[in-house]
């Protein structure tokens, strides 16, 4: 921490994404804006509408990754207003901002891939995604229908998941405070403000079958987008996962180190990826420091690398997409396979048998 301090004092930074994260910003908006103004007012052909739905699909995930995720973390500007008009494009996309930071901020950083805590290792059973979970005998086909499952993420979010936290004050076992005041109106306009945009208004212009296709399409490449850059950089054979600790047991590692271990780097050299996915293949970073732009994690990342080799703490890394994309599809036929015995946590640096 010291020595990311020293960086931002020595080079006059602030932490937060300046002029390159507004750019980012009128990018990302732009795209989604005029994907969603030519489905709905140009296109009249299946050739143009469906990699117009897929182009929709990808920009609010864009929104999701570079936009709306720094300004939850308070990362996008130091101004609160323009952090807080940030923070709720992801309630104008379906999600709710407020419900997001206990469930993002609090519960996965703070208890990062442990089980029966960290709500993101939560797949509702459908998916085994931790060796401390139960293994079903569908699960050993996990590894072929875990994108589908992935793709109804979206989906289940927008219609289910936030009514859910919010009626029962819990994301998990863990109670979260309900929004009351300025919070609840925006969860509440915020869901308004989706449905009208994203369902009311295709279907009074184009009808309901046609809207159910376009938003089926868009949702499916939003869920699955979503939901595969959080498996790469979390569930895979090299990271650390633990089952929650009893109230006599402690965590086995220190903060920074737990953060360390249970996170994993991928293709922080492909700078197109990094500019997509705002700087969420450099999760050892991001976790190390959440409330820092994801724009410097490149400079901090050769921090963390020199402070990891001095100490001699291990930093998981996959050089390219494609070895992630291998190592979290290895993890995951591997928790599908039965094995002798009660499952264990995977220790850093092991795969499961």
């Amino acid at each position: 921490m010291r020595r990311a301090d020293e960086y931002f004092e020595t080079n006059a930074l602030s932490r937060d994404g300046g002029l390159r994260l507004a750019v980012k910003a009128f990018v990302f908006l732009g795209w989604t804006t005029t994907a969603y103004l030519l489905l709905l007012l140009w296109s009249e052909h299946w050739w143009t509408t469906v990699p117009l739905a897929i182009s929709l699909g990808l920009a609010m995930a864009g929104i999701g990754f570079s936009v709306m995720h720094d300004a939850n973390h308070g990362a996008f500007s130091t101004s609160r207003t323009l952090n807080g008009m940030m923070r709720a494009t992801l309630d104008v996309i379906g999600g709710s901002s407020y419900i997001w930071r206990f469930k993002h901020n609090v519960l996965h950083h703070t208890y990062a891939n442990i089980d029966g805590v960290d709500d993101d290792l939560d797949a509702g059973g459908v998916l085994r995604l931790a060796p401390t979970q139960p293994r079903r005998w569908f699960h050993r086909a996990q590894h072929l229908y875990e994108l589908p499952v992935l793709g109804l993420l979206a989906a289940k979010w927008h219609l289910l998941d936030d009514w859910m936290f919010l009626v029962r004050a819990r994301i998990g076992e863990t109670r979260f405070p309900r929004p009351r005041g300025a919070d609840l109106a925006l969860l509440l306009a915020g869901k308004v403000v989706f449905f009208t945009w994203a369902v009311a208004i295709p279907v009074w212009m184009h009808g309901p079958k046609l809207t159910f296709l376009v938003g089926a399409i868009t949702s499916v490449v939003l869920g699955m987008t979503l939901g595969i850059v959080f498996q790469l950089a979390h569930v895979c054979g090299d990271v650390l996962l633990l089952a929650p600790p009893s109230e006599r047991e402690r965590y086995p590692l220190a903060w920074a180190e737990h953060q360390v271990a249970t996170t994993v780097d991928f293709a922080t050299g492909h700078r197109a990826l990094s500019w997509y996915v705002g700087g969420l293949n450099f999760q050892v970073e991001h976790h190390l420091f959440p409330n820092v732009s994801h724009v410097h994690y490149p400079a901090l990342a050769r921090i963390v690398r020199e402070t990891c080799a001095e100490f001699s703490v291990p930093l998981l890394e996959h050089a390219t997409l494609k070895d992630a994309l291998a190592a979290h599809f290895r993890h995951v036929a591997a928790l599908g396979r039965p094995r002798a015995g009660p499952p264990e946590p995977v220790p850093v640096g092991a795969s499961p048998r």
